[in-house]
């Protein structure tokens, strides 16, 4: 799998399966079974480290967690996060960051949010570090939006996350996550954008899906989110509930718009 394949899947309206992913085992079941990208995200923190937010999550974990990834995989996208604090203070330091985890087997990384991360954005790919943007509901700014709560529901966050999207998209980002917002949001954005759109807990009308692999499996400590179905459930073992998952995004049946008419 390339950037160039997933943006040709895009364009062709392809269906394309995200999970997130954290150790070398899961990474080759996962890749075995047709998942089409890897995302070994800072939501670690909370599924294997037992955090009640991915704040936690060090520089040092990530790079960790993403060359166990990278070992396991043979051909699946690698996209690994930009934890809390890796990146914000500065575009030096996103760099030098952004470098350790594409010395660990990424393939691109992964940071959260908008206005401000552009500049860092653009420098990353200028450097020849690829992006994914990450929108909607960003986990690390999780006490500064109140909680878990759905975004772009008003006029006024629908329209800065439009703008933010195509800052981003235009600074150089070659994919986009759009988390918790409206279906109708999403799905629109999607068709607006030239770059795959991935959405988790944002309808059925984007590029792609996400799903944090502990929640698809069933077996988070935390709450689970209300868009998420148990795939594990009445199947006989972790591959056949992975296989069932791409197969139900790639034939858009997953997810159901009727849980995310926010």
């Amino acid at each position: 799998m390339t950037m160039h394949r997933i943006c040709e899947m895009h364009a062709a309206g392809e269906k394309i399966c995200m999970l997130t992913c954290y150790d070398a085992v899961f990474a080759r079941v996962l890749d075995d079974s047709g998942v089409d990208v890897l995302l070994v995200g800072d939501s670690l923190g909370m599924v294997l480290q037992g955090h009640p937010t991915t704040l936690p999550v060090s520089m040092d974990e990530m790079v960790y967690h993403t060359a166990c990834v990278a070992r396991g995989n043979r051909s699946a996208w690698l996209i690994a996060d930009m934890p809390f604090g890796s990146y914000q203070p500065s575009q030096e330091l996103a760099l030098r960051n952004a470098a350790r985890l594409m010395q660990a087997g990424a393939h691109m990384v992964k940071l959260e949010g908008g206005g401000w991360t552009v500049p860092i954005v653009q420098s990353l790919v200028e450097r020849g570090i690829p992006v994914c943007a990450h929108l909607g509901f960003t986990p690390q700014s999780v006490h500064a939006l109140g909680g878990y709560r759905v975004q772009g529901r008003g006029a006024g966050d629908a329209d800065q996350l439009r703008k933010d999207a195509e800052d981003l998209a235009a600074a150089g980002a070659g994919m986009l996550i759009l988390e918790m917002i409206p279906a109708g949001l999403a799905r629109e954005l999607t068709k607006a954008l030239s770059v795959p759109v991935i959405g988790i807990g944002a309808g059925a009308g984007c590029s792609g899906q996400v799903l944090v692999l502990h929640d698809m499996l069933g077996i988070s400590l935390q709450k689970t989110p209300k868009f998420v179905r148990n795939f594990l459930e009445g199947k006989g073992g972790i591959q056949a509930a992975v296989q069932q998952y791409v197969a139900d995004v790639k034939a858009s049946r997953f997810p159901d718009d009727a849980l995310h008419a926010f």
